[in-house]
């Protein structure tokens, strides 16, 4: 829908999950290294300068998507796990203040919700909800034994059930779902029938999910795992786009 300026608090590489599909060249287990704010401010308000009165957009950008449309923390790990979480946020409100682009494009935080108990990631999430922010919450699977399988974490699905309703309380939350072939073999109905049942219980207990962002195999997998996946056919998201439907839930597909 246009640029997205990424914010990596991640550049050493450093995840606390590893999923197979993970496009991230030698990831490694870890957090977020300290963050030099200076520096990322300096960075964040030079690039903005250059969209905006430079010619980024003429020389970088196709012409239909010539439009500044989000900030975006995502990069080369899970950005909460920045102790500096919640001080990024407050920095990245002022910079788009100063750019008079408050309100007027997207603070999207890409994240696999695993810290989103934990209080300064809270703080940064309710912030966040402050400046027209947007939470896309990983969720590829709804099973234990999916999640470890996929995601490569011990944490139990009824515990990141948890974690997904924190976040989408404290600011607009989408869940973002990648879809994929092991083997072959797509999802067996039983990862599906899971996946459903836990959208119904998002529709039971009332919690202000904004829908699926239902997604493929967009880049390679850099991961050990990467031979054994392949995209699935564009019909089988659609399918699986329409039972999500059903159960009132907004979905948005990119096979």
């Amino acid at each position: 829908g246009g640029v997205s300026v990424g914010v990596n608090l991640n550049p050493n590489n450093a995840c606390n999950w590893a999923c197979v599909y993970c496009q991230v060249p030698d990831l490694v287990r870890g957090t977020a290294p300290e963050i030099d704010l200076a520096q990322l401010e300096a960075e964040l308000r030079t690039m903005l300068t250059d969209i905006l009165h430079g010619d980024f957009m003429q020389t970088r950008v196709p012409e239909g998507a010539r439009r500044l449309n989000d900030i975006a923390l995502s990069g080369n790990g899970e950005p909460t796990s920045a102790k500096a979480f919640p001080q990024v946020i407050e920095l990245i409100g002022r910079v788009m203040a100063d750019f008079d682009l408050s309100g007027k494009i997207k603070l999207v935080l890409i994240t696999n919700g695993s810290l989103a108990d934990r209080p300064r990631v809270q703080q940064g999430l309710q912030k966040m909800a402050a400046l027209n922010g947007e939470v896309w919450f990983k969720f590829d699977s709804a099973t234990t034994s999916g999640m470890r399988s996929i995601n490569q974490t011990r944490i139990s699905s009824d515990k990141q059930f948890e974690r997904l309703a924190v976040a989408a309380r404290l600011c607009p939350t989408w869940l973002q779902t990648c879809v994929f072939a092991a083997d072959g073999v797509p999802p067996s109905e039983a990862e599906q029938a899971a996946y459903l049942a836990a959208v119904e219980r998002i529709r039971q207990q009332q919690i202000p999910v904004r829908g699926v962002l239902l997604y493929g195999l967009a880049r390679p997998s850099m991961q050990s795992a990467a031979p054994r996946l392949s995209q699935l056919p564009a019909g089988w998201f659609d399918a699986f786009a329409e039972r999500i439907r059903a159960l009132g839930l907004a979905v948005k597909v990119t096979p």
